[in-house]
C-alpha cells in the first residue's frame, strides 16, 4: 500500500471513530430544526398561518403588516407557557376553530376594525404557540426550538400574503375568498377529527 492510500484509510478509521463532544451534541440544532418542522408538518397549523397572511394582505395596509407581526409575538408567548407547562385547556379545539374562523374572515370579505383583527390573531396565536411549546423536543434547546417555529410561521404568513395579493385584482379576489372558504372547510374537518 502506498502513503497515500495508508492515509486515506486511517483518516477513514478516525472519521468512524470519532463522536461528538458533549458540548456540541447537535441538540440546539435538532431543537431549532424541530421547531422548524414543527408548524409545517401539522395540516391545521399550516391553515390557520396561511390564512393569517391571506387576511392580512385582504385587509391591506396596516393590517398586512400587523397581523403576521402580531401572530408570531403572541405564539411565543404561548410558546413559553407550553414549554413551562402552564395549563391551558382547549388547545386543540382552539387551533382548529382558528383555521374555521380565519378562513370564514377571508372567505366572507369581513373587515372588522383592525384592533379586533389582532386581537382575534393573537388569541389563536396563543393556542398554536403552546401546541408549539409542548411538543419541545427532550434536551432540545428551547430559544432555538422556539425561534424555528416562530421563523417557520412567519414564513407560512409569507405564502398567505403572497396568494392573498391576488386580492388587488377581481379574479384573485375571487381565488383569495375560495382559498378562505377552502381553510374553514379544512377547519371544520379537524374540529370533526377531535369529535371522534
Amino acid at each position: 500500500m502506498d502513503r497515500h492510500a495508508i492515509r486515506i484509510f486511517a483518516a477513514l478509521i478516525c472519521l468512524g471513530l470519532a463522536s461528538p463532544a458533549l458540548a456540541h451534541s447537535g441538540d440546539a440544532m435538532g431543537g431549532f430544526l424541530g421547531g422548524l418542522a414543527h408548524p409545517v408538518l401539522g395540516p391545521d397549523h399550516i391553515a390557520a398561518m396561511v390564512a393569517v397572511g391571506l387576511w392580512g394582505a385582504f385587509l391591506g395596509a396596516p393590517a398586512i403588516y400587523l397581523l403576521p407581526v402580531v401572530f408570531p409575538l403572541v405564539m411565543a408567548a404561548g410558546g413559553v407557557l407550553g414549554i413551562l407547562g402552564v395549563p391551558l385547556p382547549g388547545i386543540e379545539i382552539g387551533i382548529a376553530s382558528s383555521a374555521v374562523i380565519l378562513g370564514l374572515m377571508v372567505a366572507l370579505a369581513l373587515r372588522p376594525a383592525l384592533w379586533i383583527a389582532a386581537v382575534l390573531v393573537g388569541l389563536f396565536a396563543v393556542f398554536h404557540g403552546y401546541a408549539h411549546g409542548t411538543e419541545l423536543p427532550a434536551g432540545a434547546d428551547a430559544l432555538a426550538y422556539s425561534a424555528g417555529f416562530v421563523i417557520a410561521t412567519g414564513m407560512l404568513h409569507l405564502c398567505g400574503i403572497a396568494f392573498g395579493l391576488l386580492a388587488r385584482w377581481p379574479q384573485g379576489r375571487l381565488a383569495v375568498r375560495a382559498a378562505g372558504g377552502a381553510i374553514a372547510i379544512a377547519g371544520l374537518l379537524f374540529l370533526g377529527r377531535l369529535a371522534v
